[in-house]
């Protein structure tokens, strides 16, 4: 059995306030790195590096790490068939599927999220270390953000006085996280000429469930959506929004006209923004720097879609980390258009979503389930 156990130091319960990050991949180089990145981190901790899916498989109990990094590809047990019997030893552990950028470790890295991978990360060649410090920055946040609700599920809330009544302690003990507070503005009623999604960690998940109802939307008025992604996972899930929804979906080409029955999905790598061309609106994509550390990112589509649509457009920000999309937002909300987001309830993640409803720019912040029917009824003219 391959497996380094943390540092004894380290109590293997999970009472303390680090988080404990099993780390599983058959390349030590890449097991050192990333444990090492890990180490770094004050607020964090490798419990332990195994190098199989079944060194962590038989070890999860008694390690109790509250997040895996697993690899896709590995000797004896593969990360994929792993990952069911990970999960069914620790119902709320969060596992990011860690793979090489082919087509093959992208199919595979979305279909682990429909088994409960909570989110995956493309990883740097162990003889290529080319963009470790983007693959580092990204892991470290996405391991504090898809863990947050463990952590502040098991840091004990302070002690109340003394004096404090039983049913008050009691009342203390028992109360919930409280969600963020935010307002909503009044719809502006105007017909959408497109649709605009913006997503990042659970996105993939969020918009094929959101798929499978937008296909009378397709019909009326284009849909074109930047989600969060690398080369090649883009493809993937073009196709795979293109099942759920039953309608043509692809990533765009530089040049392409924009028509209604069809879904546009930003490649990985590129802005993807819209803009006229004669009598038409076409796409264009450029590789210029990040823009909210991301590329593709949300803020250009939706801002270029205000020069081709003015404010006759509804833009809908889902899971997500980050702010990426609000800016935009906000300047279609300026325009005369209109912005759904995500609830906090159903969201992987609800940092785009929240930055967007915490800015006041939403009039409607709904569960996952809810939104396509929503958006459906606006597409109608109902803005009840």
């Amino acid at each position: 059995m391959s497996i380094d156990l943390a540092a004894a130091s380290h109590p293997v319960s999970t009472s303390g306030e680090r988080i404990r990050i099993m780390v599983v991949d058959d390349s030590a180089i890449i097991r050192g790195i990333i444990s090492r990145w890990i180490e770094a981190e004050t607020d964090m901790v490798v419990a332990a590096s195994c190098r199989t899916g079944l060194d962590a498989v038989n070890q999860i109990e008694r390690i109790n790490p509250d997040a895996v990094i697993l690899d896709i590809e590995m000797p004896d047990m593969d990360g994929i068939t792993a990952l069911p019997l990970l999960l069914a030893k620790k119902r709320d552990l969060v596992v990011i599927m860690a793979s090489t950028l082919t087509l093959r470790n992208a199919e595979i890295s979305l279909k682990a999220l429909s088994l409960g991978a909570a989110d995956y990360i493309p990883k740097p060649e162990s003889n290529h270390l080319g963009g470790a410090d983007t693959f580092r920055h990204e892991l470290v946040q996405k391991i504090r953000h898809l863990t947050a609700r463990l952590v502040r599920r098991r840091v004990p809330s302070p002690p109340l006085a003394p004096s404090a009544a039983p049913s008050a302690l009691a009342a203390h003990a028992a109360a919930p996280f409280a969600p963020a507070k935010f307002s909503l503005r009044p719809f502006h009623k105007t017909r959408p000429q497109a649709l605009l999604i913006g997503s990042s960690t659970g996105g993939p998940q969020a918009l094929t469930a959101l798929a499978a109802g937008l296909a009378p939307v397709v019909d009326r008025v284009p849909v074109l959506i930047t989600q969060h992604m690398p080369p090649a996972f883009t493809t993937i899930l073009a196709q795979h929004i293109g099942r759920a929804s039953s309608r043509p979906a692809q990533e765009g080409v530089e040049g392409q006209i924009v028509k209604p029955g069809n879904i546009y999905i930003a490649p990985g790598g590129l802005h993807m923004r819209v803009g006229r061309q004669g009598g038409n609106v076409a796409i264009a994509l450029d590789d210029g720097p990040q823009i909210n550390f991301c590329r593709p990112a949300v803020d250009p589509l939706f801002m270029s879609a205000i020069d081709v649509w003015r404010g006759d457009l509804l833009a809908v920000i889902l899971t997500g980390m980050g702010s990426d999309g609000m800016r935009g937002g906000k300047d279609i909300v300026a325009a005369g258009g209109n912005v759904i987001a995500q609830d906090e309830a159903t969201s992987v993640v609800w940092g785009m979503p929240g930055a967007a409803a915490q800015a006041g720019i939403c009039s409607a912040v709904l569960p996952l389930n809810q939104i396509g029917q929503k958006i459906q009824k606006i597409l109608s003219g109902d803005f009840s």
